[in-house]
């Protein structure tokens, strides 16, 4: 659009020196604009869109999340630590005993 042609003015669209990530861009829905904070800098609507909702995002990484390890329950770490005691007790006993002599 030309200084010309009516509507905006031509310096609103020399304000975009920085760099915007598709995922947070928003589109105003009231002035068209596009921005990344929670009101348009234009008009001060709080009345928006995500971009990536018509142009989807590329995946950012190289290789899949890899799957988390489950935690395990209470109730796991309970029976673990139970059988832990019973392992230290029957080691304590079995060295306990004397050896028969022949």
């Amino acid at each position: 659009m030309t200084p010309t042609q009516s509507g905006p003015p031509a310096d609103r669209f020399t304000n975009y020196t920085e760099r915007m990530q598709l995922r947070i861009a928003r589109l105003c829905l009231d002035c068209d604009e596009v921005h990344d904070q929670q009101m348009c800098p234009l008009c001060s609507s709080e009345s928006f869109a995500y971009i990536s909702r018509w142009v989807p995002a590329p995946e950012r990484r190289t290789q899949p999340r890899a799957e988390p390890r489950p935690v395990p329950s209470r109730e796991t770490a309970e029976i673990y630590r139970q059988l832990l005691g019973v392992a230290a007790i029957a080691g304590w006993a079995w060295r306990g005993k004397p050896s028969p002599r022949p």
